[in-house]
């Protein structure tokens, strides 16, 4: 695989500086937070709603990217993206944790049922996104764009869904644009995307 064209900060201008700062506001973190929210405002009152999307948005979110951002701060991790498949273990499994407490949370206190489904679903995207990790380098951004574009059309429907088909081609556009992921790379995690989420509807989610 060739070296990302964003990871010298030398190369960081232009179309390069774009699709890097794209690729970070389009994240899956940002991207799940958006959608919780979302869900947590469709089952619930406004209010009610606003503080379980903020429930979530910080436990499934905003604590993995610190997290990671704390590694990034102390040298544990070399550089935002973490390339290097070794550098994502620990992150997966943080994250982890963070998705089965969000669960426990939602149960304990009664917690929207489609946000139920969307923490579950965390967990077994994570699983699948830590396995693969462990033999192969996997785009994270990809899986994630692709799985909220599925929720979305299985909770507001396909119209709904399209709103996020655009982020879809442009994720996986910037990406490969950045030689961060192989075309073979992003088409595993836009299949892993569809499938991680496909796996929970016979089970009563979404």
């Amino acid at each position: 695989m060739k070296r990302p064209l964003d990871e010298l900060l030398h190369n960081r201008v232009g179309v390069v500086k774009l699709a890097r700062i794209y690729s970070n506001i389009v994240s899956p973190p940002v991207i799940f937070a958006v959608l919780g929210l979302a869900i947590a405002l469709w089952e619930r009152p406004f209010w009610v709603g606003i503080v379980w999307g903020a429930v979530y948005g910080f436990t499934i979110s905003l604590l993995p990217i610190l997290f990671v951002l704390f590694l990034l701060k102390t040298g544990r991790i070399s550089e935002l993206h973490m390339s290097n498949t070794r550098e994502r273990h620990l992150p997966y499994a943080i994250a982890m944790v963070c998705a089965v407490l969000l669960y426990i949370i939602l149960t304990l206190f009664d917690g929207p049922q489609t946000l139920h489904c969307l923490a579950i679903f965390n967990m077994v995207e994570l699983a699948a996104l830590g396995i693969i990790n462990i033999y192969w380098l996997i785009s994270m951004h990809v899986t994630g764009v692709m799985a909220a574009m599925v929720i979305v059309w299985l909770v507001f429907g396909w119209q709904a869904s399209l709103i996020v088909l655009p982020l879809v081609i442009s994720v996986a556009w910037a990406r490969l644009y950045l030689n961060r992921h192989t075309p073979t790379q992003v088409i595993a995690g836009l299949a892993l995307g569809i499938v991680s989420v496909l796996l929970l509807v016979p089970f009563g989610c979404f």
